[in-house]
């Protein structure tokens, strides 16, 4: 089956160095300079994943992925020549599933291409089969795909979803730092866990009673983290 791919990048050399690696592989590239020809891409293909550069000149990828994410849940990889933290957490508060910063090496790249590829397949394909999980005010419904607070619907990020999942099927375990990484992208770089620790302090806000001290994710120093029976 044909998986396509859209990048967003108008930093010609980059794109096309990005797309020939890609076409490589055996994916269909849908490439593109601006934020309004990508979106009109999105529109009319069923894609599979999409990487976006932060600077475009005619809408930063921050806003990009945002309209992606009010109608489409394929994994968005992000690229950015800024290291500042505050773009890391804007990007995957947005609705990003990895972050890459550039320079970035093509293994690296198509490591995580093919990881979030396989995540996104393996979410799809799982047994629908009614089942629940529920921990003070926390409740996911795993067949249907969502989670609740008090009642209330979160509003989770693919990748904040799957994090809340791993660690609700391994309540009162401690996972460690590389473990979650494998699963949640399929590698363990430095990068990953960086983007962990931005993803776990995200999932946090959304629902905890007080992120600052945490009762429901409990953090085990230099190991990793566990989902608390509350």
């Amino acid at each position: 089956m044909e998986t396509n791919i859209l990048i967003v990048d108008d930093e010609a050399a980059i794109a096309d160095l990005v797309e020939v690696y890609l076409k490589n592989e055996g994916y269909t590239v849908h490439k593109f300079g601006r934020a309004g020809d990508a979106l009109a891409c999105v529109a009319s293909t069923p894609l599979d994943l999409a990487i976006l550069d932060v600077m475009l000149p005619d809408m930063d990828g921050f806003t990009l992925c945002q309209k992606i994410r009010e109608a489409h849940l394929f994994p968005i990889l992000m690229l950015t020549a800024r290291v500042e933290d505050m773009d890391k957490i804007m990007g995957l508060t947005l609705g990003a599933d990895d972050y890459l910063t550039k320079p970035f090496s093509v293994d690296e790249l198509l490591a995580r291409v093919r990881a979030n590829l396989r995540r996104s397949s393996m979410a799809s394909n799982e047994s629908t089969e009614a089942s629940t999980f529920d921990n003070g005010p926390l409740h996911i419904d795993y067949a249907a795909g969502y989670a609740t607070k008090d009642g209330r619907e979160l509003s989770l990020t693919p990748t904040e979803y799957k994090l809340l999942v791993l660690l609700a099927k391994n309540v009162d375990k401690v996972l460690t730092h590389t473990f979650i990484t494998r699963e949640i992208w399929g590698t363990s770089w430095d990068s990953d866990l960086a983007s962990l620790r931005v993803f776990m302090r995200t999932l946090r806000k959304k629902i905890e009673a007080d992120p600052s001290h945490p009762k429901m994710i409990q953090t085990h120093m230099g190991v990793g983290y566990r989902m608390q029976r509350l």
